[in-house]
């Protein structure tokens, strides 16, 4: 089965440009393509896509407008932003609405791989993005963790990394060894039914 995606960028070129580039793979089918939110919304209740590929600024609705619109009608749609911006503002509303990913235009080789990723149940963020993350804890914020089977030295460690801490500084800012912080995180990722430690790091600032 191909994975059936739908491209909705304002500019026709980087759309033709785009289908062409995924319909190079054979796993991949591009059912529909548009240039606007309001085309967005239109085509993933008529095509209901495995996953929509869209942009972030366009004229009339935006890209993140829409999948406002389309995620609470649709919970489970996969939604995976292709943007030139790697606006802080507009990264935080695409993680906290339940986007799959946020990926820079410029990388077009991670964008099939990306789509794979998605659909195997995967969240995909760009280096670039990632490398942003530790700058969206700001003051004293708590995210709620209350709804999950997790312990106060486990939320501490997940604060951790989610402020970019690698495991040996985790170690010592909380007095563990380092093969203890491995563990816990192995712990942690099971539990929460993630893959890695930058997966871990959205999930805790999207909640």
């Amino acid at each position: 089965m191909k994975i059936r995606v739908i491209i909705i960028d304002d500019d026709g070129f980087i759309c033709a440009s785009l289908k062409t580039i995924l319909q190079a793979d054979p796993e991949i089918e591009v059912a529909a393509a548009g240039g606007s939110g309001e085309e967005a919304i239109r085509l993933f209740e008529s095509v209901r896509p495995d996953i929509l590929l869209m942009d972030i600024r366009m004229s009339g609705i935006s890209g993140l407008e829409a999948g406002e619109r389309i995620l609470e009608k649709y919970p489970d749609a996969k939604i995976l932003f292709l943007t030139t911006f790697s606006d802080n503002e507009y990264i935080v509303k695409a993680l906290r609405m339940g986007a799959k990913g946020y990926l820079i235009k410029q990388n077009a080789e991670a964008i099939a791989p990306a789509l794979k990723a998605v659909m195997s149940g995967q969240s995909v963020f760009g280096s670039e993005i990632v490398a942003k993350l530790p700058s969206f804890i700001i003051g004293p914020v708590k995210h709620d963790l209350s709804g999950f089977t997790i312990g106060e030295r486990e939320t501490e460690i997940i604060e951790c990394v989610a402020k970019g801490l690698n495991n040996k500084e985790i170690a010592d800012t909380l007095y563990l060894s380092e093969g203890t912080v491995r563990n816990y995180l192995s712990v942690i990722l099971e539990k929460l039914g993630l893959r890695d430690r930058t997966q871990l790091a959205v999930f805790y600032l999207s909640i």
